[in-house]
């Protein structure tokens, strides 16, 4: 199960030099705080059982940041797609991000990138092919951030988001 206690931790030296961010995964207590921000911070919103289940199904690359006081401040969760891949008749593995956030107050620290650095090398022992997300076509600050990883928009996926805005599907090989 994926609500063990393995939280390997990774110090975190933000933008200014301040090592008060610990990046772990997350696990069973921390979804409240996970939830919480995906609600304050993000117009999508899950239902508590499909937390559950990429913690049941991808702990390792559901991680959070911790702030010195413990409070989640940030989270990013991915699962892998088991899909036919396009050019032959085999199974390709896509590592989707599924959502990740950072507490306001946070932002512009360094923390997003930090969660996808490690979420990145820990869904890639998962064996895929390539990365996957999903992206609103007005967030600039995720799609450049998206770019530096090599992540390349490949299609518009039309009314995507609840509210009706467009998402750009964006796709980096792994390597």
């Amino acid at each position: 199960m994926g609500t063990d206690k393995d939280t390997r931790t990774m110090n975190f030296n933000d933008i200014n030099g301040n090592n008060s961010i610990i990046i772990r995964r997350c696990n069973l207590e921390d979804l409240e705080g996970v939830i919480e921000i995906n609600e304050k911070e993000l117009p999508e919103d899950y239902p508590y059982f499909f937390y559950k289940s990429i913690l049941d199904n991808f702990n390792e690359s559901f991680l959070i940041a911790v702030d010195i006081d413990g409070n989640v401040v940030g989270y990013i969760m991915w699962r892998v797609e088991k899909v036919p891949a396009i050019d032959s008749l085999k199974i390709s593995n896509k590592g989707h991000l599924v959502s990740i956030a950072v507490v306001k107050g946070y932002r512009r620290l360094g923390i997003a990138k930090a969660l996808l650095t490690k979420s990145m090398e820990e869904i890639k022992k998962k064996i895929i092919d390539e990365f996957v997300l999903e992206v609103r076509v007005s967030n600039y600050a995720a799609i450049n951030l998206y770019k530096k990883y090599n992540f390349s928009s490949q299609s518009i996926k039309y009314k995507y988001y609840r509210d009706g805005e467009n998402a750009y599907y964006m796709v980096c090989k792994a390597k």
